[in-house]
């Protein structure tokens, strides 16, 4: 399944849940002894990499209602059990179980949660 979108939509874009914006890393074109490989060798691959965009808010908690305390403000704001990944993170992720969208000619794919396998974190990657 393949969604096009405009180009102010990536800062419009409201991940819902457990689920993951991943812009996906181009894989290699030739191999380390300078073999180009054809196309459809990266389409048998079970698992890819790419760079977290954005991230979902998590896992819904069920609200738990005070019965013992009615004294107590009742409170219906959700809250959420939040995800690992965080923008940045280099993923390794299963691509069966996403969905490609594609904006300004790039591609980007939104897995859930379960996808993503591992993740590489590098803090000092972004700093100046």
């Amino acid at each position: 399944m393949s969604i096009s979108l405009d180009r102010e939509a990536l800062s419009k874009i409201i991940l819902v849940g457990d689920r993951v914006l991943i812009k996906p890393k181009s894989p290699e074109e030739k191999t380390s002894s300078g073999l180009f490989l054809p196309a459809g060798v990266h389409e048998q691959e079970k698992t890819y990499l790419g760079y977290v965009i954005s991230v979902g808010p998590g896992y819904p908690i069920p609200a738990l209602q005070e019965i013992d305390e009615p004294w107590k403000p009742s409170s219906s704001e959700v809250k959420y059990l939040p995800l690992q990944p965080k923008t940045g993170d280099l993923a390794v992720y299963l691509q069966k179980n996403g969905y490609d969208i594609e904006f300004n000619r790039e591609k980007y794919i939104i897995v859930p949660h379960s996808a993503i396998l591992m993740l590489l974190r590098d803090d000092e990657m972004f700093e100046d």
